[in-house]
């Protein structure tokens, strides 16, 4: 089961990515077109052209996982991100669940700057 938490931040490849890519294959993705590194805790999450399938690779202490996911049924619905392609944990859990982003409506509250 993926676990999700606030903590993290959360990266959306910009593009579409064939999906026999692997562990390798992601990380050059991150490294070279996102410019991050891919083992610091982020999380990056990819998406093939029919956006039928997505695939989440993360750093644990030991290792990369990678959570991948295939629809049978339907699209993921694409967010829009920042300038770096970055995401709310919330966010990326109304993706996985099939929420159209476009509808979701957000209340008013109050946020502490820092």
């Amino acid at each position: 089961m993926l676990s999700l938490s606030p903590l993290q931040r959360y990266f959306v490849y910009n593009g579409y990515t064939d999906m026999r890519k692997s562990f390798d294959g992601l990380c050059g993705l991150v490294s070279n077109d996102l410019a991050k590194n891919p083992t610091n805790g982020d999380v990056f999450i990819f998406f093939n052209r029919p956006r039928t399938h997505v695939k989440i690779l993360f750093w644990e202490r030991d290792g990369f996982a990678l959570y991948y996911k295939r629809l049978e049924r339907g699209t993921y619905d694409l967010p829009s991100t920042d300038g770096q392609g970055e995401v709310s944990a919330q966010v990326l859990s109304f993706i996985l669940q099939g929420i159209i982003l476009s509808s979701v409506k957000r209340k008013k509250r109050y946020e502490k700057s820092e």
